[in-house]
């Protein structure tokens, strides 16, 4: 079984020792243009040119659960595309997530602004009740944090393309779906995959469907947000502010209006990283399952993007 490995700007030889470790059977190499014909590609964020010269692929694993960026180049009919279901990255969100909303939620940002101002003031107890989160998007990711945010006593509201159940997680799913999730809703968390569907979601009238007050969470891709829209309905006073991970484009140029802007919070797309130890364990037993014939998880319908 042949390997080729291509992953740009990451240590490219640890993740191969890993791979071979894991797969011992197996001859793995880092791609190149040129490189003789292998069985299975493992990559992130590959060239057209892989793709074209790899004609006998059996199948591509990608390393992350999106796949967006795969599904820009020329996808060959009938290439099956896996993508890692965790890969270490579900925690991480979850802890991610969590933390922007209780810091809102407990008003901590307001405290180190009172620090810095050396002011003594404490503000009045919220409820939770009255913080109803809305997760979009409730594949692997988004069940995670779904369930660790319910764990704070929030009321937690769920959004799918198709209907999911979550025990301690309200589920709504379809069109009409979507319109009560967002109306139940007072913080969004976006963890939708990125499809044509799916761009520009969260725009003025996504906004202004939720609770007063409301709080916006993206952790998924930028593509996903209208920022000018944000940036109105924040300046209207609809919504209070936001917690930014992924933006249009990347890295934020500086003169960017969410870096300066005091009720925004902008992290460099570090919510959640992938594990090379997970992803690997993960991607060995996928490619062993399918050299055995067997069904996997994590298999993308090139239709849908996810």
């Amino acid at each position: 079984m042949k390997i080729t490995f291509y992953f740009q700007n990451a240590p490219v030889q640890q993740w191969l020792d890993e791979l071979s470790q894991a797969l011992p059977g197996a001859q793995l190499s880092a791609w190149q243009p040129g490189a003789p014909p292998a069985d299975y590609a493992v990559v992130w964020q590959p060239p057209q040119q892989l793709l074209d010269e790899q004609s006998q692929l059996k199948a591509v694993f990608n390393l992350g659960a999106g796949v967006d960026a795969l599904l820009k180049l020329q996808w060959p009919a009938q290439l099956p595309l896996v993508r890692i279901d965790d890969g270490g990255m579900a925690v991480q969100m979850a802890e991610y997530v969590s933390h922007a909303l209780i810091r809102h939620f407990r008003g901590l940002d307001q405290y180190d602004e009172q620090q810095r101002a050396g002011e003594w003031k404490m503000h009045r107890t919220r409820l939770r009740s009255e913080f109803p989160v809305g997760v979009m998007g409730l594949g692997v990711l988004g069940e995670r944090v779904a369930r660790a945010v319910a764990q704070f006593d929030f009321p937690v509201r769920g959004w799918s393309r198709s209907p999911k159940q979550i025990e301690g997680v309200q589920c709504f799913s379809g069109e009409q779906g979507f319109r009560d999730f967002l109306a139940a809703t007072r913080v969004l968390v976006n963890l939708l995959p990125l499809t044509p569907e799916t761009q520009n979601i969260i725009h003025h009238g996504t906004l202004a469907q939720l609770k007063p007050q409301a709080y916006v969470i993206n952790v998924a891709r930028g593509a996903h947000l209208v920022e000018e829209d944000l940036l109105a309905q924040i300046d209207s006073g609809h919504v209070a502010g936001a917690t930014l991970d992924v933006f249009r484009t990347e890295p934020l140029p500086p003169e960017h209006p969410f870096w300066k802007h005091p009720k925004i919070t902008v992290t460099p797309h570090s919510s959640a990283n992938t594990m090379r130890h997970a992803s690997v364990a993960q991607i060995a037993a996928k490619i062993e399952a399918f050299e055995r014939g067997e069904s996997v998880a994590g298999l993308v319908d090139i239709g849908r993007g996810y």
